[in-house]
């Protein structure tokens, strides 16, 4: 992994989210990287995320591709932004407008979990992200993406 997580990135005042806020001591503190064109981020899952004993549930996995989805989607636009010549303090926060998962396999307890991000679409407004989630090797879920730009008002509400 190389330079900054995405997360890590966003303003403190944006930085409570339960998925990957740094500022969220009891969240799951998911941190997305580039890797190359993808993005990725890793995840050990603990006891506590239990559906059946020895499997993990999918609000779990749903959560960590939500969080890395909006993630890629915020270092996307930055991305784009910056080869156009803008300078930015600070990267474009994106909400999720629409995910779609398919669950391909029960996931496993006691395995790192790997999501990968490919980024799709990169339009001002909106980022389309697909991300896999694999265990030990083994593709888990599969994810569609619509990211947006946060709307205006939702910072507001946290100042």
């Amino acid at each position: 992994m190389q330079g900054i997580a995405f997360q890590d990135a966003y303003p403190d005042d944006l930085s409570h989210c339960y998925g990957c806020g740094r500022n969220n001591e009891q969240g799951h503190q998911l941190k997305s990287y580039w890797r190359g064109e993808q993005t990725i981020a890793h995840f050990m899952p603990k006891p506590f995320h239990t559906a059946i004993p020895g499997f993990i549930y999918g609000g779990l996995i749903a959560s960590l591709i939500d969080c890395h989805g909006t993630g890629s989607a915020s270092a996307a636009a930055q991305r784009a932004l910056e080869q156009a010549g803008e300078q930015l303090d600070e990267p474009p926060r994106f909400v999720t407008a629409a995910l779609n998962i398919d669950y391909l396999a029960p996931t496993p307890m006691g395995v790192e979990l790997e999501l990968i991000g490919e980024i799709k679409e990169v339009k001002p407004r909106k980022v389309v992200v697909e991300i896999t989630l694999s265990a030990g090797g083994k593709l888990c879920a599969r994810s569609h993406m619509v990211a947006v730009k946060m709307p205006e008002t939702m910072a507001a509400v946290s100042a």
